[in-house]
C-alpha cells in the first residue's frame, strides 16, 4: 500500500495521536455536517415550495376572519415551522455532544498517563507524552467541531423564525 503524503498523512497522524475518541468525533462530525448540508439544501430547494403550498391552502379558504380560520392559520404556520426546523434539534444535540466526547478523550488520555506513571514511574517523560497528547487532541477537536456547528444552528434558527413570521404576516385576516 502506498504511503500517504501531504494533508492525508497529517489527518491520519492527527487521528492516530488522538486515539479512538477522535475517530468517534470524526463519525459525529460527519453525521452533524451531513445534517447541516441537508438542512441547507432543504432551505434552498424545498422551503419555497412548502411556504407556497401553505399560502395556497390559506388563500383557497373562502373566509379568513372567523375564530376557526385563525386556528387554521395558526395550524398552517405551525406545520410550516415544524417542517422548517426538521433535523435542527438533532444538529444541536450533535454540537452539544462534541465537547462531551472531547472530554471523554481527556479522561481516557489521562488514564493512559496514570498507567504509564504507575508502571514506569514519573521519570519517563517520553512515555507520558503519548497519554498527554491523547488527552489534549480530542478535547481540542471536540471544541473545534462544536464551534463549527454554532453558526449554522444560529443561521437556521434565524431562517425558521423569519420565514414563519413572514408566512403568518402574508396570511391576512380580512
Amino acid at each position: 500500500m502506498p504511503e500517504l503524503v501531504g494533508p492525508l498523512a497529517d489527518i491520519r497522524d492527527f487521528l492516530e495521536a488522538g486515539g479512538a475518541v477522535v475517530y468517534m468525533l470524526l463519525v459525529v462530525a460527519t453525521v452533524m455536517w451531513a445534517l447541516i448540508i441537508e438542512r441547507s439544501l432543504y432551505y434552498w430547494k424545498e422551503m419555497p415550495r412548502l411556504l407556497a403550498s401553505k399560502q395556497e391552502i390559506w388563500d383557497a379558504r373562502p373566509e379568513h376572519a372567523s375564530w376557526h380560520s385563525r386556528k387554521i392559520k395558526r395550524l398552517l404556520v405551525s406545520e410550516a415551522s415544524n417542517a422548517l426546523r426538521g433535523s435542527l434539534p438533532l444538529i444541536k444535540a450533535f454540537v452539544a455532544l462534541c465537547p462531551l466526547i472531547g472530554l471523554l478523550g481527556t479522561v481516557t488520555g489521562m488514564i493512559q498517563v496514570f498507567q504509564v506513571m504507575a508502571s514506569v514511574g514519573t521519570g519517563n517523560a517520553r512515555a507520558m507524552a503519548g497519554g498527554v497528547s491523547a488527552a489534549t487532541i480530542p478535547t481540542m477537536a471536540g471544541m473545534v467541531l462544536a464551534l463549527s456547528g454554532l453558526y449554522p444552528i444560529s443561521r437556521f434558527e434565524h431562517i425558521v423564525s423569519r420565514e414563519s413570521r413572514k408566512l403568518s404576516d402574508h396570511m391576512i385576516t380580512h
